[in-house]
């Protein structure tokens, strides 16, 4: 059985890894200043959106997923003829309709793609399950490794389905930002208020970060840190402290909102790298989708990874 898979464009993944793994991306529009522009994780494009900070200069951006109709035609023009099954990966329903818009799409693909696959020359039912990872941008990508994996390993798509739907509400993630007004300004856009204007004053003036968790469909903030590069090492070696006591799977997934080199000097890197090498963990980084940097800023750090329920230690 041909089995393939889709996540939208705020999943950070390696686009080495993507292209490895045909993995089919559901773009997000960026409509800024009257200008549109198309996530797609093309490599160039984001380098140039980093390079020209335009996340910090976008304040007043908004984002567009696939709609429905975009995402119905991509199916039975395409994957429908490609694969027997696909499984489509979203981020979380409270912070965009593509979930939705995967689902609703879903009924008409199902009811439709007969025809097309017999005009192909292709014999055999067509079917997709669409899942919820519950998370967002580097944490979306534990989901996409572990499904990647099953297909490697030629596990039949109910397999695959049962351990996706186990390990997405058991995903964390975790965010720092380096720019506050940047994730106050999107917050107040969605209506979120976990970021009002005292913490924003105090937290510039005293230079304190927030740590964002994602986890189970929500986010917030988990813990305030003084100064981004010990934010920053606080996550990191709570990272190595999770690999050690055993992930859910082999994997920790990191973007940053830049150029990678960047994140390498980053306090408390190395030792993520040595402490996935020790435990057999595959390391997985990547830049921070130009969808990301939207929302919560350039530079920001996100970190995933599965493991069973356990003690915060900020």
């Amino acid at each position: 059985m041909r089995i393939g898979l889709v996540v939208d464009s705020a999943c950070d993944l390696p686009k080495k890894f993507i292209d490895d793994n045909n993995i089919t991306i559901l773009p997000i529009a960026i409509k800024a200043d009257n200008k549109l522009l198309v996530d797609r994780r093309d490599v160039e494009e984001t380098a140039a959106f980093y390079r020209e900070q335009l996340g910090s200069k976008h304040k007043n951006a908004e984002t567009a997923p696939y709609s429905t109709e975009e995402i119905k035609n991509l199916f039975l023009e395409k994957l429908v003829i490609d694969y027997d099954f696909v499984f489509c990966l979203t981020l979380m329903t409270s912070r965009s309709p593509i979930h939705d818009n995967a689902v609703k799409a879903s009924f008409t693909i199902l009811s439709e793609y007969k025809p097309i696959r017999r005009q192909a020359g292709v014999s055999g039912p067509f079917s997709l399950r669409v899942i919820d990872t519950q998370n967002l941008f580097a944490a979306q990508a534990i989901t996409a490794v572990e499904a990647i994996r099953m297909i490697g390993q030629g596990e039949n798509p109910l397999r695959i389905r049962d351990r996706l739907e186990q390990i997405a509400p058991k995903t964390y993630g975790y965010m720092i930002p380096r720019d506050l007004y940047q994730l106050r300004a999107r917050a107040q856009k969605k209506g979120d208020k976990s970021v009002g204007w005292l913490q924003y004053a105090l937290g510039s003036a005293l230079d304190i970060k927030p740590i964002i968790q994602g986890f189970r469909g929500e986010t917030g903030p988990v813990a305030k840190i003084r100064h981004f590069d010990e934010g920053v090492a606080q996550l990191f070696a709570y990272a190595c402290e999770r690999i050690r006591s055993g992930l859910l799977t082999p994997t920790m997934s990191v973007s940053y909102g830049g150029d990678l080199s960047e994140l390498e000097k980053l306090n408390g890197y190395r030792e993520l790298e040595t402490a996935c090498s020790d435990n057999s963990v595959e390391l997985l980084t990547s830049v921070m989708s130009t969808t990301g940097a939207i929302n919560v800023g350039d530079g920001a750090v996100s970190l995933g990874f599965a493991s069973e329920e356990h003690e915060l230690p900020f």
